[in-house]
């Protein structure tokens, strides 16, 4: 028991360490913006980073039996991915958005019809993916642990966690919005490319390429009739 609860610190603590690291990283290559868009971006890309992580050690470990020693990994990556995410929608809240709710779903006063309108479709469209992945992430994250799968029995606990797959393609489309598609608006000046654009694309593939892999070897066993490896 003490050996499992030090284990467990460990891999909390390493994590940890590993997400400043990447937001450190990510913050340096972008030394040219301003300050709030810097922690803005370094952060959201570090949550990227650390959910796909989480997401790769699951096939991986179906693949390759000896990448299961892997698998103790996988919640702490995916909660400090989800931490990762709740201070980056603070960030964009507080700094970029000023509170103002109609602005986070696109919208701008107008002063002279003296109400708010739609101003950015795809900024709207893009936060309400994102707070929606956000909000199942943080239910993940908060039944990510034994006492939960405990309360909530094994096969209720799987199917809640399985929701990872779909919070994590809602996690695509909001960081390929912002990537590749936000400064395309006609009327406003168009920054340098985000560095982050295609290592996300060579990522994103990664992903569906283990899942794909893992799954084909999952029903080749199941044809054969062999034993399926359990993630």
């Amino acid at each position: 028991m003490a050996q499992k609860a030090f284990n467990w610190k460990l891999r909390h603590l390493g994590v940890l360490l590993f997400g400043a690291l990447l937001t450190y990283g990510f913050l340096e290559s972008r030394a040219e913006w301003s300050e709030m868009h810097r922690w803005n971006r370094a952060i959201g890309d570090t949550s990227v980073l650390l959910v796909a992580l989480s997401m790769m050690i699951g096939p991986l470990s179906r693949l390759w039996a000896r990448a299961k020693r892997l698998t103790p990994w996988r919640r702490e990556l995916g909660i400090y991915g989800v931490v990762a995410a709740f201070i980056h929608a603070t960030i964009i809240l507080v700094g970029w958005m000023e509170w103002d709710l109609y602005r986070l779903i696109g919208m701008e006063y107008h002063p002279q019809l003296e109400r708010y309108v739609m101003f950015q479709h795809g900024l709207g469209f893009a936060n309400i993916l994102g707070i929606a992945a956000l909000i199942y992430a943080l239910v993940l994250a908060l039944t990510s642990n034994d006492r939960s799968q405990r309360w909530l029995g094994a096969s209720v606990w799987k199917h809640v966690q399985q929701g990872t797959y779909i919070m994590w393609w809602i996690i695509v489309l909001h960081t390929g919005y912002f990537l590749f598609m936000h400064f395309l608006d006609y009327h406003r000046s168009t920054p340098e490319p985000n560095w982050f654009r295609w290592p996300f694309v060579g990522l994103v593939v990664a992903v569906m390429v283990l899942q794909f892999a893992a799954s084909l070897k999952t029903w080749r066993m199941k044809v054969k009739g062999g034993t399926v490896p359990a993630e």
